[in-house]
Order: structure tokens, then C-alpha cells, then sequence
């Protein structure tokens, strides 16, 4: 009996591990394509130039996320006709969240250069990605 209810719980363990990393990956294959949803309605031309993560080092995805979230605050919608969808697309992007591993990093969202929004949003969907591997 007792080896029966270990093998129970040993199997629901590892079932519900082998779930887990599904629903990550869902999730942020969703947060990529609402990325490049707001690629296409992001005012590019005379509009504040964005601290933009790149590559970061594997400890630093939680510090180039905020860095992200911080930047996406700056965005504007290209015109009037898209204002709506592009502020709840912005507010999906900013309520993203990824479990902070503890490392410090060294770099600070300062430290990056400073592009474009469309290069930004780039950037971004090429971290998260990276995230998905």
C-alpha cells in the first residue's frame, strides 16, 4: 500500500512538472505576438529614443524585462485610429512578469543604447524568444 501511494505521488509530480513548461511557453509565444501587434502601431518618427536591452547575460532577463516595461511606459500610438487597442496592448505588456532568478546584474537600463520604438519593440521580442528556448 505504501509503495502504491508513493508511485501515486511520484506520478503526479512528474505529470505535473511535464504541464508546467507548456503554459510558459504559451504564454510567452502570447506575449510575442502581442509584441509585434504593437510594432505596427507604435509612432516611430519625432518621439523619445529608448533605453533598449540587448543580449543580456542569462542572469539578466529579469532586468532587461523591467527595463522593457519601463521603456513601453514612453510609447505612443501612431495615430488616433489605433489609440484604444494600443494602450490595452501596452498594459498587457506592462503587467508581464518573469520570476527573478536573485543574480545582481551589473548593467542598469541606462547603461543600454538608446533606439528607436520599432528597433526597441525588436529587442524585445527577440528576448523573449530567447525566454521561450
Amino acid at each position: 500500500m505504501e509503495r502504491m501511494i508513493i508511485f501515486c505521488m511520484l506520478f503526479f509530480c512528474s505529470s505535473m512538472a511535464l504541464t508546467t513548461a507548456p503554459h510558459k511557453i504559451a504564454k510567452y509565444k502570447q506575449l510575442f505576438k502581442t509584441i509585434k501587434l504593437l510594432e505596427t502601431a507604435v509612432k516611430d518618427k519625432d518621439v523619445e529614443l529608448l533605453h533598449t536591452p540587448e543580449n543580456p547575460v542569462d542572469g539578466c532577463f529579469f532586468t532587461a524585462v523591467t527595463c522593457f516595461q519601463k521603456g513601453i511606459l514612453k510609447l505612443q500610438a501612431e495615430n488616433s485610429q489605433v489609440n484604444g487597442t494600443f494602450i490595452q496592448t501596452v498594459n498587457v505588456l506592462r503587467k508581464f512578469t518573469i520570476s527573478n532568478t536573485g543574480k545582481q546584474c551589473e548593467s542598469s537600463c541606462e547603461s543600454y543604447e538608446k533606439k528607436t520604438p520599432k528597433e526597441f519593440l525588436q529587442s524585445f521580442a527577440k528576448l523573449i524568444k530567447q525566454v521561450m528556448r
